[in-house]
Parts: C-alpha cells; structure tokens; sequence
C-alpha cells in the first residue's frame, strides 16, 4: 500500500512537478491557467508563510515506523489546528511501514532540523525505534528541544530512542510493555495510563493508545476546548 499524506505531494522534493492553479487577468478576462513549480523547496517555503496556524509540530518518519501510531498522531494534530512537518529520517522518499504501507514524508530530517518546532513527535515501531536510536541527527536535536523546555512525545517503542539519547532521563515515562525492562532503571516507569505527561515529555502505549497520545498533544499544543472539540468529532468524546 502506498500513501501520500494531505500536504506530502506538494512538499515532497522528490517529485519531478508540482502543478498549482493560478488566475491571470487582463483587459477584458480572467482565465485560469496551470503553473509549474519546478521548486519544490520555493513551494514549501510559500506555504509556511501563508499557514496561519500557530503551533508546530515535526513528526519523524523512520523506516518501520508503526503508521498507525504515526498518521492518528498527525492527523489529530492536523485537525487541531497544528502545523505538522513530516521529516523523513531517512530522506525524502516514501518510507516503508511496519506493516508494509508505505508513506511519503514532507522532508527530510536533514533540512527540518533547521525549524523550531513546538513539539517533536516520535512513532513507535519496532524498526522504526532502532533507526531513531541509532540516529546521531535526531538525537542533537531532541537535546536542543529539551534544552528549551519544548514538548518531546513518543508512542510505543520510541521511548527506547529517548533513552538512546539521554532525553528525559528520571522522569515519568511509560511504552509498549515489551520494552518496558530497557527503560525501568532510567525512569520513573508507569504502567496503568494510557498517557503520561511529566513536565515536557509526553509518553503513550502503543497502536490502542494512539488517539489518547494525538488529543493529550492537541490538548498541550491547541488548548483543551480544541481538543474536546477534535476527539467529538471523531466521535471520540
């Protein structure tokens, strides 16, 4: 399967052409004509500058990413009103997922390291965890947005990668069970809860979690009217 997000086909660099509607108008009509964007960078710029929506948020896209965990926690956030970038970890081409969908990110990591962002979003995924972890990128960058106090969440597996990078270390924290042992001597582990929010770490279960982890970073990010407002009408609420 293959999946191009909302905003992916008109980000993606890879894409050979990006065609966009345009009105011409001169003396005596308005025709609407097809323009080619041969940028795609030019195109991506453009829009961060017409988007008026006022939190950010950069969602990581590894190789074996759990694409549950990542499209609810992108789409929640979306429909709360957040600008999502999509970061590619790997690059700009479609990832594969852990179950074999594939997903075309935004960007590269590479070049949205350069943005700040509100919150920094990590899926789980078994694979998707171990690529993170192993990133030295993504890891210099987490340790930038901790240090400035900004809002660092991961779903499932992807704690292992905060541990990997020493993000969080002594807090409250929780994730998929089965890593749970590689995560017990450097946090403060919790089991019962579907989400667990210490300071600017946010933490979740996994796949049955996911909408519980996207409406408590609605919340932090849009406010908790918005967030009650999103979970109502995915009739979660």
């Amino acid at each position: 399967m293959f999946v191009a997000l909302r905003r992916s086909l008109f980000n993606n660099r890879e894409l050979n052409k990006i065609y966009t509607q345009f009105a011409s108008t001169n003396s005596t009509t308005t025709k609407t004509k097809f323009g080619v964007f041969s940028s795609k960078t030019h195109w991506n710029l453009s829009y961060s500058t017409t988007c008026n929506m006022s939190k950010t948020a950069l969602v990581i896209l590894a190789p074996g990413s759990e694409e549950m965990e990542f499209v609810i926690a992108a789409d929640v956030l979306r429909r709360a009103g957040v600008k999502v970038t999509v970061a590619g970890l790997a690059g700009v081409d479609a990832v594969q997922c852990s179950r074999d969908v594939c997903i075309v990110p935004d960007t590269s990591l590479d070049i949205a390291k350069g943005g700040l962002y509100d919150a920094i979003v990590l899926p789980g995924g078994l694979g998707g965890a171990k690529a993170m972890s192993e990133s030295a990128e993504l890891g210099a960058l987490l340790k930038e947005q901790e240090a400035a106090g900004r809002i660092v969440a991961a779903i499932c597996a992807a704690p292992t990668a905060l541990l990997a990078h020493g993000i969080g270390s002594g807090k409250n924290l929780t994730s998929y069970p089965s890593v749970k042992d590689k995560l017990v001597d450097t946090y403060k582990y919790v089991d019962d809860q579907k989400v667990v929010q210490d300071g600017n770490l946010i933490t979740s279960r996994g796949p049955g979690t996911a909408f519980d982890f996207g409406l408590k970073l609605a919340e932090v990010l849009a406010g908790a009217d918005k967030a009650k407002e999103v979970a109502k009408g995915m009739l979660l609420a």
